[in-house]
């Protein structure tokens, strides 16, 4: 067999040496191509027809194209879908604010003023700031953008504080409040009740178990009690915590409950938390079902009451 070496000397001179080293170079290109088109021609008569194999590489290349713009087209139309969706979506909560804004500003007197307030003074002070540097007009941009941050901030809160006033007394208004907890908690509705729709709610979390009563505090104490009993054997030394709801000396107003929740302790760790959540799955609950969001004033409860009875 020739060498490379001779046949890369033969090339780079014009003698018959190089003649002959071109001769052999086409005949290994001839049988390169060769044996490469037979291996096309085999994997063809595996994946297709014989028509498919005798039009050659034309259809393969046919055939990616198609593939390519079919994929491509897929893509696009996810993509378009995608798009339409978070555009509805956003709609859909553009229009909630509003409507939102519309009722709160009705029940809220204060609310355009107190919203209006708060932007002014933001994006003043950050341009008074911007004064001392000599670039208030690059601050003021940024102003205004506090501004409108705590001009939103301001109306959710408000807001926030309306629902709860609202809510304030009504039976189920204490299991609503929990159920818009944060992550992290582990909140069990009803774990004990009474016909007179006074309850126990358990909440689970960092800091132990915490007991959440709702109703008339002098039938929501030996709940609390009895409860707390049952719970104790079951978690041994992890923190026990109860609350009422309420806005009497020693209890817990409906709109302070969670924040009063963050500020407890944190006693456990995130793993010691799934064991005792598995121990308290187990406590058979003894509590009847009641709303699951607090009811309106003068709504008539005999209903509810007669199919707690039958409990």
């Amino acid at each position: 067999m020739v060498g490379w070496r001779w046949l890369a000397g033969g090339l780079s001179c014009g003698s018959r040496f190089g003649l002959l080293a071109r001769a052999v170079l086409h005949v290994w290109l001839v049988r390169a191509l060769a044996l490469f088109w037979r291996g096309l021609l085999a994997v063809t008569m595996v994946f297709g027809s014989v028509r498919f194999m005798s039009n050659g590489p034309f259809v393969w290349f046919r055939w990616a194209r198609i593939l390519v713009f079919m994929a491509g087209k897929q893509d696009k139309e996810a993509v378009k879908a995608a798009k339409v969706a978070r555009k509805a979506e956003s709609k859909a909560k553009r229009s909630q604010i509003w409507q939102a804004f519309k009722m709160q500003r009705k029940e809220d007197k204060l609310l355009v003023p107190w919203m209006a307030g708060v932007f002014l003074v933001i994006t003043g002070a950050v341009f008074l700031l911007g004064m001392l540097f000599d670039i208030q007009w690059m601050a003021l941009p940024v102003g205004i953008m506090f501004g409108v941050l705590g001009a939103v901030i301001v109306f959710g809160r408000r807001v926030q504080k309306n629902v709860f006033n609202k809510a304030d007394g009504q039976p189920g208004a204490g299991a609503w409040a929990l159920d818009n907890l944060k992550r992290g908690w582990r909140v069990t509705p009803t774990v004990a009740a009474t016909t007179q729709l006074d309850a126990v709610h358990r909440v689970l979390g960092r800091p132990g178990v915490v007991l959440v009563a709702e109703g008339a505090p002098h039938r929501v104490k030996t709940l609390l009690a009895q409860e707390k009993k049952r719970i104790s054997r079951l978690v041994g030394d992890t923190p026990i915590y109860d609350m009422i709801i309420g806005n009497e000396e020693g209890q817990v107003p409906l709109g302070k409950l969670q924040s009063r929740l963050m500020k407890l302790p944190r006693n456990l760790g995130p793993k010691q938390v799934d064991a005792i959540e598995k121990r308290l799955s187990a406590l058979a609950s003894r509590g009847a079902a009641l709303p699951k969001g607090p009811m309106p004033q003068g709504a008539k409860m005999r209903n509810v009451q007669r199919t707690m009875r039958r409990r």
